[in-house]
């Protein structure tokens, strides 16, 4: 992954100390005050994370992680906002926008730095590269690639993760905990309920019912199952023999 990263800041005081403490660290920071900047750069020449304020000039943070998201060519680069904006509600939408973490001011430097290590940690690839094919679901890890009944669909870095980690274990099932140690690791502004956020953004991707899905399932009272395409034909062949 590249150690690339774009920070938009408005502030010049707090965005000459990011950008001083990521390029100590070891990173290429390309530092924008302006939204409108970012993503034309970024088409350009893709970052390895984007570093996002919300309240800049030239539109917000919130809509262009939206727009990055929309873009099939960004949609998989994390975010990370940076932002006064504390409240559970805020972060709860940022979530729902796809953010992979969330840092209030004020803050430190070491914590920055740590969790900008980290996100970039969790999008490393540790499993080995495969195509999983389910049912009309394809999914490659590869090329961090999600494709239902042959069209691409775009995701981002986040919901293919935990998309790629339930299909690598079909008829498995997971408590939410188990999900969030799995794909989010130490990330901290993500909680257990949070993980039925991500659920649902990928249902709508991936189901045909997003009410009543055949892939993604909920076991009451344990967490989500990725239901086998031969087991959910079994109990269709079952249900019929009943009847």
């Amino acid at each position: 992954m590249s150690q690339t990263i774009f920070l938009l800041e408005d502030d010049a005081d707090i965005s000459r100390l990011v950008r001083y403490q990521l390029e100590a660290n070891g990173f290429i920071v390309q530092a924008f005050a302006n939204a409108g900047e970012v993503l034309p750069a970024a088409e350009r020449k893709a970052p390895g994370l984007f570093l996002l304020d919300i309240m800049v000039p030239g539109g917000d943070g919130l809509d262009l992680c939206r727009r990055l998201r929309m873009n099939p060519a960004l949609s998989s680069v994390p975010v990370i906002f940076l932002t006064a904006l504390a409240s559970e509600s805020d972060r709860v939408h940022g979530l729902e926008l796809g953010a992979d973490d969330y840092i209030t001011k004020p803050f430190s430097t070491r914590e920055l730095l740590a969790r900008v290590k980290a996100v970039l940690r969790r999008f490393e690839r540790h499993e080995p590269a495969e195509t999983i094919r389910m049912g009309d679901i394809e999914i490659d890890s590869g090329a961090m690639q999600l494709r239902v009944r042959g069209e691409v669909v775009t995701t981002t870095a986040t919901e293919f993760r935990l998309l790629d980690y339930l299909a690598r274990h079909p008829g498995r099932v997971f408590s939410r905990d188990q999900l969030l140690d799995a794909v989010w690791g130490d990330a901290r502004f993500v909680t257990p309920r949070s993980v039925d956020v991500y659920v649902r953004r990928i249902r709508e991707k991936i189901e045909d019912d997003a009410e009543d899905p055949r892939y993604l399932k909920t076991m009451r009272g344990a967490g989500y199952r990725f239901e086998r395409p031969d087991r959910i034909a079994q109990t269709l062949t079952a249900a019929t023999v009943t009847e």
